[in-house]
């Protein structure tokens, strides 16, 4: 099944592309998602059997004063994507965030709930996510939360960084998620494009989160561990580390409805931090 990539060297595309040899990456040299029309013009080019968006605009703090870019990569691009895949009647599965939700509340946000993003970035995902559905094509949103990988730039490898430079971390504890391998994100999206290829009923949004849900703080203890670094971790509350773009305190997802349609159950991410930790030391 040969499957077209928007994204090349970003942390799901990069295991997407390690997973299987059908899988041609796009880079921004080949589309940029600033450009949607060209984004469109590449899916019909390429005539794939289906499709995965995987890149974004993730800077929360910068997608602060960049509204009009962020809007253009992170919410019309996915819709023109979704629109050339819906008339060549292939499968788009399109990459999202639990930034899309407010953060109210203890309890998991089941994939129907209400969206209500606090910021910019949030806000243009969620664009993306009703470009997407409106396309009429077969779709597939993957919302996911706190991903981490051996690439880019992301909590794990940062957390590792100052492991090396400092004895005393202070860590935000009053947020809490679920930290999410790319692998696991990488290894759903190829599952659920090759289901919907037969399935097409199968549309919607879905829910991907490693388990179990903890804080940041608790996030770095587990890399702190793998690392065997003597360091001391103290946390501390959202409020004493301000940043330009609001965070949801709750990214609890609830991933039961990826499991009853694909049999994708939540990965274990404690394990994947001792794996990656291993690699990267």
């Amino acid at each position: 099944m040969k499957i077209l990539v928007f994204g090349k060297t970003g942390q799901i595309a990069s295991e997407l592309a390690a997973l299987d040899p059908q899988v041609q990456c796009l880079g921004r040299e080949d589309a940029d998602l600033s450009d949607p029309e060209a984004c469109a013009q590449a899916v019909r080019q390429h005539a794939p059997d289906a499709v995965i968006n995987a890149p974004a605009f993730t800077s929360v703090d910068k997608a602060e004063w960049q509204e009009r870019q962020v809007g253009l990569i992170n919410g019309v691009a996915p819709g023109a994507i979704a629109l050339a895949c819906a008339e060549l009647d292939i499968p788009f599965v399109h990459l999202s965030t639990d930034h899309v939700f407010d953060g109210a509340g203890d309890q998991a946000f089941a994939p129907n709930h209400v969206t209500a993003p606090l910021g910019v970035y949030g806000q243009s995902k969620r664009l993306g996510e009703r470009a997407v559905a409106a396309a009429g094509g077969v779709y597939a949103i993957v919302r996911s939360s706190w991903v981490f990988s051996a690439h880019g730039k992301n909590f794990l490898k940062s957390t590792l960084a100052l492991l090396g430079e400092r004895d005393k971390l202070e860590v935000v504890e009053d947020q809490i998620g679920g930290p999410t391998p790319a692998r696991a994100v990488a290894q759903a999206c190829l599952s659920i494009a090759k289901h919907l290829k037969g399935a097409p009923e199968k549309s919607g949004t879905y829910h991907i989160s490693g388990a179990p849900d903890v804080s940041w703080r608790a996030f770095a203890e587990e890399i702190a561990t793998a690392a065997n670094a003597k360091v001391s971790i103290s946390g501390i509350p959202t409020s004493q580390y301000p940043t330009p773009a609001p965070r949801p305190l709750n990214s609890r997802l609830d991933c039961l409805s990826l499991e009853a349609a694909f049999g994708i159950t939540r990965p274990d991410w404690k394990r994947a931090v001792r794996e990656i930790v291993g690699e990267l030391q």
